[in-house]
């Protein structure tokens, strides 16, 4: 998280270009929305138990298990020719890049408004994002696999979903019929890898992106920025427990 943002202010100033990362969660990690109040998306006394971080993002959104996923975050100036003129028409114009990569491991998905992908009718990514410093910032993740009954020993189910005597099991149930991942539409496990390099050659053929031009590596400044981010910010507890104003 302290990365994303340490990009974001570097490509906010112009000492980058817009940028795509990719990354994973070591140890697994509970990422709850920029809007939401901590205790009531996790578990955080089960994710203790299990090991699992808990952060706060700067982008929107629901609360996020990362486990076994690939994220990617790109960043770019707002006024950038892929942006969008709309909130609806950036998420779609972002996700094809993603979507091409999917198809190219074999996938067959499909944007569905507002901010999901789809494959064989079943979520398969969710994306979320931030508007400030002139920028736009994405994140989107990629289920590589998929433990429901785990995700929802770390996050709560929300008190909406249980009216009506709605139990926790039958709403696990809903999810399952609703998620989906790699491994369940390829039939077989995909590395993170794999994954990877074609959600590269995905974004570069569906927005037509060029990365001869860019370096692969984050600069000196960023990587003290995003330390001192990461620091200072992201894993102090005022920032993980506070609700922040929009």
């Amino acid at each position: 998280m302290g990365l994303d943002e340490a990009l974001l202010e570097s490509v906010s100033q112009g000492a980058s270009l817009p940028t795509l990362r990719f990354y994973g969660w070591n140890p697994p990690t509970v990422s709850v929305g920029y809007f939401q109040r901590l205790e009531e998306e996790a578990d955080l006394e089960s994710c203790k138990q299990r090991g699992v971080d808990v952060v706060r993002r700067i982008s929107g959104g629901g609360a996020v298990f990362h486990h076994a996923e690939l994220t990617y975050s790109i960043i770019m100036p707002i006024d950038h020719p892929l942006a969008g003129l709309t909130i609806r028409e950036s998420y779609e114009t972002l996700c094809a890049g993603p979507i091409q990569g999917l198809a190219l491991l074999g996938a067959s998905c499909e944007f569905a408004p507002i901010n999901d992908i789809l494959g064989g009718g079943k979520k398969i990514s969710g994306n979320a994002q931030t508007r400030r410093m002139g920028c736009i910032l994405q994140h989107g993740t990629i289920l590589l696999d998929l433990d429901l009954d785990l995700m929802f020993e770390l996050l709560r189910v929300p008190l909406i979903k249980m009216k009506d005597k709605t139990s926790k099991a039958s709403v696990i149930q809903d999810v399952k019929a609703r998620v989906t991942s790699l491994k369940a539409l390829l039939g077989r496990a995909v590395s993170y890898e794999e994954t990877q390099s074609a959600l590269t050659a995905g974004f570069r053929q569906a927005l037509g992106l060029d990365f001869s031009v860019c370096s692969s590596s984050i600069t000196s400044a960023e990587e003290a920025r995003s330390q001192e981010l990461s620091l200072n910010k992201f894993a102090s507890t005022e920032w993980l427990r506070q609700l922040p104003s929009a």
